[in-house]
């Protein structure tokens, strides 16, 4: 286990953080990876599985030959619970209901949604056993989602990397949700470190929901290229735009760094000409697509989409996954030891 610097262990650790969604989830810690689409494949999320946390593998839009490929693939380096990662919107019909049918055939534990709420999915899940986790934007669709049979949910705010789906700040946000909700809620959105973690769980929200963090990890799927623009980001370096739309309903925006697109230098993003910046594997990739460099892919990874939280700037360098989640954990948990005061004085030097 990595070094700690507050002399804090893991008992400790799991003393402070516990909470019942722990339970539900089967992890130690309450800091969840992030269902990031093709970046959190096996070796990511067997990573933070296996050191306490609880982790999704993005399976957004894959073949469900993947699918079964990555789930084997975790099975075979941990026993713990772990869950895949679907958004309905960003799927085509024919490829989500092979999705669904793969992972109650193989018995994936866990599943989480994004986007719009659909209850029928929500039910088919909950019929055949999956513990179902709904990430949701507003208030609204918080409801809607609880309504719908979801057990545990995401209240993400607009800090957030990567698709963000409403328009509040997420401390505004975790309360409403908390005080509405009958389930769980995690929070999502700008979380990097401890002191993020402790915040959030001050805020009543069970967990955390992190990302961009583990992007400039070993174990993260992400081009080393987008590592490192993460590590190099500085404050206020991340915008939203919809200008990253291929593959996506219209209008839907995501956080970035920004980049010669979010500049305006790359032409009309919503012209009816598609040009080939990269390829993965024989499959090209589209400028203002929505994909971002993977390690699979070769092309002008500058102009990709490189989704990013508004805490980029706090990651610190290119790290083990362990070693990052073990940091971020004994950091929340001293602070939520010391009490309110001390959560106060983090936030305040910040």
């Amino acid at each position: 286990m990595p070094p700690n610097a507050n002399n804090v262990d893991g008992n400790d650790i799991a003393d402070a953080l516990h909470r019942p969604v722990c339970d539900l989830l089967g992890c130690r810690w309450p800091i969840v990876l992030a269902g990031m689409g093709g970046v959190a494949r096996a070796e990511l999320c067997s990573a933070v599985t296996r050191a306490g946390g609880f982790g999704f593998l993005g399976m957004v839009r894959e073949p469900t030959s993947l699918i079964r490929t990555e789930v084997q693939s975790v099975r075979a380096t941990t026993s713990h619970t772990f869950g895949v990662n679907l958004i309905p919107a960003s799927t085509p019909a024919d490829l989500l209901e092979a999705q669904i049918a793969t992972c109650i055939e193989i018995g994936v534990p866990v599943v989480g949604l994004f986007w719009d709420v659909v209850p029928q999915i929500v039910r088919r899940l909950r019929d055949a056993g999956v513990l179902v986790v709904y990430q949701v934007g507003s208030l609204e669709d918080a409801r809607a989602a609880e309504d719908a049979g979801a057990q545990i949910l995401i209240a993400q705010g607009r800090e957030a990397g990567g698709h963000v789906r409403g328009d509040q700040p997420l401390a505004q946000l975790v309360p409403q949700v908390v005080a509405a909700a009958r389930v769980p809620v995690l929070a999502a959105g700008g979380i990097t470190n401890g002191g993020d973690v402790a915040k959030v769980l001050s805020l009543g929200a069970q967990g955390a929901v992190l990302g961009t963090a583990f992007i400039p990890t070993h174990e993260s799927f992400s081009h080393a290229y987008h590592k490192q623009r993460i590590v190099n980001a500085a404050e206020n370096d991340t915008v939203l735009t919809d200008i990253f739309h291929i593959n996506w309903p219209r209008g839907a925006r995501v956080r970035v760094l920004q980049n010669s697109v979010t500049r305006g230098e790359r032409g009309d993003p919503f012209g009816s000409q598609r040009t080939v910046i990269g390829d993965e594997e024989g499959r090209p990739i589209y400028l203002f697509s929505t994909d971002s460099p993977l390690r699979s892919m070769t092309g002008d990874f500058e102009a990709m989409a490189l989704y990013a939280g508004t805490g980029a700037a706090r990651t610190g360098a290119i790290t083990g996954a362990a070693e990052r989640l073990y940091r971020i954990a004994s950091d929340a948990a001293a602070l939520v030891s010391a009490g309110p005061g001390r959560l106060t004085n983090e936030a305040s030097e910040r």
